[in-house]
């Protein structure tokens, strides 16, 4: 029988052994693959020594978590070093917030990260890299809200200057759009002023004419009608035919002329005497 119990136990410390041995081996080839920026092979043996032969050393877990950090893949890194923000070592504690600030910080979340660096800080104030990363980012942060103040002012005088554009623009429009009609309007007065000589133009020229005739009528009719008054001048006796035929010679003729211009003028001058003869007074009006 105890044979049998010292046969079990050195099996046992055989087996734990072998384990110490494996472990240690797969601890010095992790160490060595992320040495050498193997990560993902540095990563199969974190995780074999955590999950397979569940080590319980949280050294291993921040290996890990840089590891995931280093690979480009921040996701899982973050989750390990959750992980560790709770560990009772000091030091542990304030390297997983100090690097959950890292990665935020690369990501440009100031205000996260400086609360990351903070609690580092808190759990380890001799943690020289965590206090100088402190003050980078509150630097980096103190700047950042400056550039978003005056994005917010440029987009706010941009839109400001947009608005006046669009007024100014507004105002050569309504200006062109008068002018236009205003042009429009003085070429339809044009027009119309036009229409309004042509009309005068065609009444003057029907004033001259005879309603309802062309102009070379009027002119034929005129014509006529001085070709008619000389032909009836020609058929009229002459003076001397006339005198030809009473028998009266011309120098006959002016003497009973000159008689009766003399008789006239003897009857005016009488009338005359007549008209300027003073009244007399003692006689009655009538």
């Amino acid at each position: 029988m105890k044979f049998l119990l010292s046969i079990l136990l050195a099996s046992t410390l055989t087996g734990i052994i072998d384990n110490i041995a494996a472990v240690n081996r797969l601890k010095k080839e992790a160490e060595e693959a992320f040495r050498a920026k193997e990560y993902a092979t540095a990563i199969d043996h974190y995780k074999v020594l955590l999950d397979s032969f569940d080590v319980k050393d949280e050294n291993i877990r921040t290996n890990l978590a840089h590891a995931y950090l280093m690979s480009g893949d921040t996701a899982a890194a973050q989750q390990n070093y959750t992980q560790l923000i709770n560990s009772e070592d000091k030091q542990i504690k304030s390297l997983a917030y100090q690097q959950m600030g890292v990665v935020n910080a690369d990501q440009k979340k100031y205000k996260e990260a400086l609360s990351f660096f903070k609690e580092s800080l808190k759990a380890d104030p001799t943690n020289e890299e965590a206090r100088y990363n402190y003050e980078l980012v509150k630097k980096l942060l103190k700047e950042q809200e400056q550039n978003q103040q005056q994005n917010k002012d440029q987009q706010k005088q941009d839109q400001n200057d947009k608005k006046e554009e669009e007024k100014d623009q507004q105002q050569k429009d309504e200006q062109n759009q008068q002018g236009d009609d205003q042009k429009q309007q003085e070429q339809q007065q044009g027009e119309e002023g036009k229409q309004d000589d042509q009309q005068k133009n065609d009444q003057s020229k029907q004033d001259e004419q005879k309603p309802g005739e062309p102009k070379d009528q009027q002119q034929k009719e005129g014509q006529e009608q001085q070709e008619g008054e000389k032909k009836e001048d020609d058929s009229m006796p002459s003076v001397s035919d006339k005198l030809k035929e009473m028998n009266i010679s011309e120098e006959k003729a002016k003497m009973i002329l000159d008689a009766m211009r003399n008789s006239e003028m003897q009857y005016i001058q009488q009338n005359r005497r007549k008209v300027t003869q003073p009244r007399d007074k003692s006689k009655p009006d009538w």
